[in-house]
C-alpha cells in the first residue's frame, strides 16, 4: 500500500514537471500567436505556394502587387507587418541603402530599397527568391539553356566583381527591359572548381558573348535579379 501512494504522488510531481519543461519548449512562439492572430490571413499567403500569392514580376510595372507608387505602409497592408523586415540592404561596392525586406528567407523573399527617408515609393526591389519570375520565365536559379531559349544571342560581363555577370539586355528578345532588369549570372561552386580555367578566362570587368565556349562549359544560371522603379542600381 505505501509502495502504491508513493508511486501515485510521484507520478502527480511529474506533472508540473512536464508543463514547464513544455512551455519552456514555446517561448518563441508564445508572444507571436496572440499579437498577430488578426493578420494571420495576410502573412500566411506569401508561404502558400500556388494559391493566391502573385509571383509575376513585370518590369517597369509591377512586382506582384507592388509599384511605383508602394510605400512602407502599403507593403504592411500586402503582407502583413509580421512579414517585413526593415534592414539596410546592399547595393554593391560596399555601400548599402535603408530599405525593407519580405518574407525574409523564403522562396517568396524580395527587398525593397526606398527612394525616400519617408518610405513613400521604392526605389528598386532585389534580392528576389526563387518563387519570383518574369512573363518569360526568368528568375533566380534559371539555367543558363533556359536564359539562351528566351535571350538568343546576348552579351554578358565577365565574373568575380560586385556587378559580374549582368547581362547585356540590348539588342535582345528582352530590350524593352533595359534599364529596368537586370539579371545577373554565375556559375556554380562545383563548376568553377571543375573548370577553372574556363572562370578564370571570364572574369573580369569585359564583356563577353553567350556564346563563349567557356560560358557553354561553365553553364552559369541567375543568381540575382533587380527591377528598377527609378534609377540604375
Amino acid at each position: 500500500m505505501a509502495q502504491l501512494w508513493m508511486t501515485v504522488v510521484f507520478s502527480l510531481a511529474l506533472v508540473p514537471l512536464s508543463a514547464c519543461q513544455l512551455q519552456e519548449a514555446l517561448p518563441e512562439a508564445q508572444p507571436s500567436e496572440p499579437s498577430t492572430a488578426a493578420e494571420t490571413p495576410a502573412t500566411a499567403a506569401p508561404d502558400a505556394p500556388g494559391e493566391d500569392f502573385d509571383k509575376l514580376v513585370i518590369p517597369g510595372e509591377r512586382v506582384g502587387p507592388v509599384t511605383a507608387q508602394t510605400s512602407r505602409a502599403d507593403l504592411a497592408s500586402f503582407y502583413g507587418e509580421a512579414a517585413l523586415s526593415d534592414r539596410p540592404i546592399s547595393l554593391g561596392e560596399g555601400s548599402t541603402e535603408v530599405g525593407t525586406v519580405v518574407n525574409p528567407g523564403t522562396d517568396q523573399q524580395f527587398a525593397v530599397v526606398w527612394a525616400d527617408d519617408a518610405q513613400s515609393r521604392p526605389r528598386l526591389i532585389k534580392d528576389f527568391g526563387q518563387a519570383w519570375q518574369t512573363p518569360e520565365g526568368l528568375g533566380v536559379g534559371a539555367p543558363y539553356a533556359e536564359v539562351q531559349a528566351v535571350l538568343g544571342d546576348f552579351d554578358l560581363y565577365g565574373f568575380a566583381w560586385d556587378y559580374g555577370g549582368t547581362i547585356v539586355l540590348e539588342d535582345t528578345t528582352l530590350a524593352q527591359y533595359d534599364d529596368i532588369l537586370w539579371l545577373r549570372l554565375a556559375p556554380s561552386d562545383a563548376a568553377i572548381a571543375a573548370h577553372l580555367e574556363a572562370y578564370e578566362a571570364t572574369m573580369g570587368d569585359e564583356i563577353f558573348a553567350s556564346s563563349d565556349p567557356n560560358l557553354t562549359v561553365l553553364e552559369p544560371s541567375v543568381y540575382e535579379m533587380v527591377v528598377s522603379f527609378d534609377v540604375a542600381p
